[in-house]
């Protein structure tokens, strides 16, 4: 297999009809930051900017022939993985990546901006022993981190460092805690990687247009490492990104909910 001209990421999620989350998400984000996207899809989603009107899930089948065929032929340096659906997709995926030396940015995609569920409460436990023993950075926000763990969300900085380092325990090798649930006028993410905790915060945002904020973010993290970037480095440079394509978002006028942040504010301009 020749060596790639440009690096590749490999997106495993669900599809947000709306474009503004999910694997749509995954691409735009790998695209502004100069990474060949590849796609597995593991879901169908009926959404806009409003709500979630249908989800469908891929057959296993389908999931492992997509990495199959991706993985044959592609050289991916990094994987994000989004939405996966239910049990037998996560057995699917993990199974899927097994033996693969590739790092796996892991964003563990339970509820929807609309607040609709996408991933029913049996498939946590799936999600907790098969994949997170995988990922090289997991990275909830706060109610996904207390669901993972099973307890209430933190409410502060000393909570999220707290739950950051009880999920390191299940396996990943480091946990990017979000704050973007939390209140006050700065929005604080908290980087845990051993026995180092590293400091992300930036003033909280007055927008609704936070649709894929999520996804965006693990998939520019994931594009970091596909560029050769320490986690620590990926991290950084991602959550810059995601600060710049929410400051953005407004000036979109993409639907009449929660719209998408800008993935390509550092490219595109007006006129």
């Amino acid at each position: 297999m020749e060596a790639p001209l440009v690096p590749i990421a490999l997106t495993i999620a669900g599809s947000d009809s709306g474009g503004g989350a999910g694997i749509q998400a995954d691409l735009k984000a790998f695209s502004a930051l100069g990474v060949y996207g590849a796609s597995v899809v593991t879901a169908l989603t009926a959404q806009n900017t409003r709500e979630v009107t249908r989800v469908e899930g891929a057959s296993p089948a389908m999931i492992a022939a997509q990495m199959e065929a991706v993985f044959g032929d592609l050289a991916v340096r990094a994987v994000k993985l989004g939405m996966l659906g239910g049990t037998e997709a996560i057995a699917t995926v993990a199974e899927g990546l097994r033996g693969r030396e590739v790092p796996v940015v892991l964003d563990p995609v339970m509820v929807a901006k609309s607040g609709d569920r996408l991933l029913p409460a049996d498939a946590v436990a799936a999600l907790r022993e098969r994949l997170l023993p995988r990922a090289a950075l997991l990275t909830p926000n706060l109610p996904e981190a207390a669901d993972l763990l099973g307890t209430r969300p933190a409410r502060d900085e000393a909570g999220m460092r707290e739950q950051g380092q009880a999920l390191c325990a299940l396996g990943p090798r480091a946990v990017l805690m979000k704050g973007g649930h939390g209140g006050g006028t700065e929005c604080v993410d908290l980087l845990i990687e051993g026995g180092r905790v590293t400091r992300l915060c930036a003033p909280r945002q007055r927008t609704r247009n936070t649709h894929g904020t999520g996804c965006t973010l693990s998939a520019a993290i994931a594009a970091g490492l596909a560029r050769g970037m320490t986690l620590t480095d990926a991290v950084r440079r991602a959550h810059g990104y995601l600060q710049g394509a929410i400051a953005a978002a407004d000036g979109l006028g993409v639907g009449s909910g929660h719209g998408p942040v800008h993935h390509f504010h550092e490219v595109w301009r007006d006129g």
